[in-house]
């Protein structure tokens, strides 16, 4: 299939016969290409991309099989809508899937869902102008605009879309972050930021994660309880290339701040860990003796970390719940979550509910990517110190219920372990001690947490893989057993799932 030029009378032709929709969802498609021509109009348009080479008969037909319009397909280009399924499966693609995407929902919200969108999304840009009769596509671009959705930020949409009830939209969107996720970066066109394409001469690649500068020293109550969040500073974004203007001055106009420069270029085999913060880190500690030692670790780390105490089981799901629809997520390159509290192998007690608590597997699933998409591809952190209480002290039973009991927590206990894994970019690092140890020293850290920030503060210890931070966190937890009765030891369990190399510091 060559790139031959299209004959002026057929794109004229073709043009004729569009409506006004039509043209609108043509003229998004190719919003990428052009970026030098702002215009509205769809035959001008097509006549600078067929007078640049980069419209073929194959791309005119896929921009007619995007609209539906397969009656064109036939009577004006004398093919099929099965022939250009079969040639879109066999060669380069003209459009994104990006751009795809955003017409399909187009095509599916109707003009009441648009408004409520419209509305919702006074929330988020107050000062856009957003007319009542707007498209979605239209406001789609505004909010490309504003640099809040892109190919790989498109959280605000599904917000949006969950508010309204279009749960079926929601998970398109999440199919699609799922497909890119597993595509190469090649396979792509190239995406041409809206504001970009009105600036002349001025060719961006988009960044992995939009900009942002945070400043948050706020503390937030829950059910009794204070959440504290600091960040560690602004986030710096990256550009590719750039003719005409440099970034650095684009940036600085754009965010009202100055740019450091590009980022340093990370292996393949390694987790980007740029961003600033590195990440959001999750301290829940339902004992009390930890908090502070691991917020000054992990703030000392660059994380931005957010502290809660004393949550009853109500308070820890909603906590939880929160904490995964943050927006910041899709800015940073990592989370950590970090609990702390009497329970079981298999669950938290909190501070309101002994067995069964609340299911270590229920925490995991609150991060997953199905259930924060902002968290997809990046490393998950969970560091567990569980005092174990077991069952029988709190449940009297016959010898026949606590062997039944005792059969059905073991094969929770496989059940439970066995699926951890099963999430990408996991890591799970669980130790477990006898809740005596706690009542023999109710203020004392734990050993294990304890040994985790020593490490992490060492400067030369912080330049080893997590793995590698874990083998030292073991050496010293298990040493530390020889000296204990046996009903103090401490036990450590960790399992992942971590696709590529993991340094707790920028590479």
């Amino acid at each position: 299939m060559t790139n031959c030029q299209v004959p002026a009378a057929l794109i004229h032709q073709i043009e004729q016969e569009l409506d006004e929709d039509e043209k609108e969802m043509m003229l998004f498609l190719c919003r990428d290409f052009i970026p030098d021509l702002p215009t509205a109009d769809l035959r001008e348009l097509l006549g600078a991309l067929n007078e640049r080479g980069k419209l073929s008969r194959l791309g005119l037909s896929e921009l007619l099989y995007r609209v539906k319009r397969f009656d064109l397909l036939k009577r004006s280009l004398r093919t099929q809508k099965a022939a250009v399924e079969a040639d879109l499966a066999r060669y380069p693609r003209l459009v994104s899937d990006y751009r795809v995407l955003m017409v399909e929902l187009n095509e599916q919200l109707d003009k009441k869902e648009v408004n409520s969108l419209i509305f919702l999304l006074k929330d988020y840009v107050p000062r856009m102008k957003m007319a009542k009769d707007k498209s979605f596509l239209a406001v789609a671009i505004d909010l490309e605009k504003q640099n809040m959705v892109a190919p790989t930020e498109l959280e605000l949409i599904e917000e949006c879309l969950q508010n309204i009830h279009r749960i079926d939209l929601k998970k398109k969107i999440q199919k699609y972050k799922q497909e890119a996720l597993m595509a190469p970066s090649s396979a792509q066109p190239m995406y041409i930021n809206a504001l970009q394409a009105s600036l002349p001469n001025l060719t961006l690649v988009d960044p992995p994660y939009s900009s942002g500068v945070w400043n948050m020293n706020k503390e937030h109550p829950l059910n009794g309880q204070h959440a504290i969040q600091k960040s560690s500073g602004p986030f710096q974004c990256v550009c590719c290339r750039i003719s005409t203007y440099t970034f650095a001055s684009y940036s600085a106009k754009l965010m009202g701040q100055g740019s450091k420069g590009p980022l340093p270029w990370v292996p393949d085999d390694r987790y980007r860990m740029q961003s600033q913060p590195l990440g959001i880190c999750l301290i829940i500690d339902c004992i009390g003796n930890d908090t502070d030692m691991l917020e000054e670790t992990f703030q000392e780390v660059g994380y931005e970390v957010h502290c809660y105490k004393y949550l009853s089981v109500e308070a820890m799901n909603q906590t939880l719940h929160e904490a995964s629809k943050l927006q910041k997520h899709k800015d940073c390159d990592s989370f950590i979550c970090i609990l702390i509290s009497r329970g079981s192998s298999q669950s938290i007690f909190c501070t309101d509910q002994p067995f069964p608590g609340f299911s270590l597997d229920r925490v995991k699933q609150f991060f997953t990517a199905d259930s924060c998409p902002s968290l997809l591809g990046k490393p998950k952190l969970f560091f567990i110190q569980s005092y174990i209480v077991t069952a029988t002290n709190h449940e009297p039973t016959s010898l026949l219920e606590i062997d039944g009991d005792e059969q059905k927590i073991n094969t929770n206990a496989k059940r439970t372990w066995n699926c951890i894994p099963k999430a990408a970019d996991i890591f799970w690092s669980q130790c477990k001690v006898d809740v005596s140890t706690l009542e023999r020293s109710p203020t004392s850290s734990s050993f294990y947490l304890h040994c985790l920030a020593e490490i992490l503060r060492n400067p030369q210890k912080r330049k080893l893989s997590l793995l590698d931070i874990h083998i030292e966190l073991n050496r010293r937890v298990y040493d530390q057993n020889k000296f204990c009765h046996p009903t103090q030891h401490y036990s450590l369990l960790l399992w992942h799932t971590l696709r590529k190399k993991l340094f707790l510091s920028p590479s």
